[in-house]
């Protein structure tokens, strides 16, 4: 069967995250099997499709190297891609049932756009030991399914190198979730973004992920309430690569908009179990 590779949130190759997209399963393989690839992968998430009587309604699962997650934004955006894009669907709105519910996908010109469910965080207190892990001073601290610091400008986003094994210890304390961290900063002046930030995902076994969707339904509402504006401009400033995201504040829902390309289009001679 095929795989592909695909760079998502990225306007061209070797930008954005990567994540691998396996072709739609009749049924889907055993657990063990999926994780296993997804360790033989080693990108933040390899993605598994499961077809439906409805050729525009696909189910979906993400897996880490590690494990299984629950909501995954740029695998989802790579899923679309490869269904649109590379095995041909004529569809323009694609419908995924997933762990977080149905996600509906749709073309935007040339980007494509995903509705998620906005999870909008809650300001708490600095926790002890957050600053020494991160390097850096929280100007605030919020707290919603990952833990969400606002530093100081966009050099200090940008510079950070934190403490893992620390960080993820104090965010899992303070959450009571798999001790994740986003880290965010109004962008300087004349840059074509609103906000910089990064994510560091030791609870998904990923010290930093590229671009990550699910942190954004978390800054979204945050910032939308901070710029009073419901349309910003994301860049995750992943060291290196950099992967850019256009988000819409809409009620309970966030519109996340970005580009793919596909890198690598792959047979994988190892059959499902």
């Amino acid at each position: 069967m095929r795989q592909w590779t695909v760079d998502a949130f990225a306007s061209g190759p070797f930008r954005g995250n990567p994540a691998c997209v396996l072709e739609p399963f009749a049924a889907w393989p055993s657990d063990s099997w999926m994780q296993a690839l997804a360790k033989e992968n080693n990108q933040a998430e390899t993605a598994f499709l499961l077809k439906t009587d409805d050729p525009a309604r696909f189910g979906l699962r993400w897996f880490t190297p590690g494990l299984e997650v629950p909501l995954c934004g740029h695998a989802t955006l790579a899923s679309t891609h490869v269904l649109l894009s590379e095995v041909g669907l004529g569809a323009e709105t694609l419908t995924f049932d997933t762990k977080s519910g149905p996600l509906v996908v749709r073309r935007a010109g040339d980007r494509y756009e995903m509705d998620f469910p906005a999870q909008p965080p809650r300001r708490i207190e600095t926790p002890p030991g957050l600053a020494e892990a991160l390097g850096a001073e929280p100007v605030e601290v919020w707290a919603g399914p990952y833990l969400v610091v606002l530093l100081k400008d966009e050099a200090t986003v940008r510079g950070l190198s934190p403490d893992i094994a620390t960080l993820h210890r104090v965010s899992q304390e303070t959450t009571l979730g798999r001790g994740n961290v986003g880290v965010a900063a109004l962008a300087d002046a004349g840059q074509p973004f609103d906000v910089v930030d990064r994510f560091f995902a030791p609870g998904s076994g990923i010290d930093e992920d590229p671009a990550t969707g699910s942190l954004h339904c978390i800054l979204t509402p945050l910032f939308a309430d901070k710029l009073a504006k419901s349309v910003i401009g994301f860049h995750q400033a992943y060291p290196g690569r950099g992967g850019d995201l256009e988000c819409e504040h809409r009620g309970d829902r966030v519109l996340l908009r970005g580009q793919a390309t596909t890198i690598l289009d792959g047979k994988l001679r190892t059959p499902p179990q």
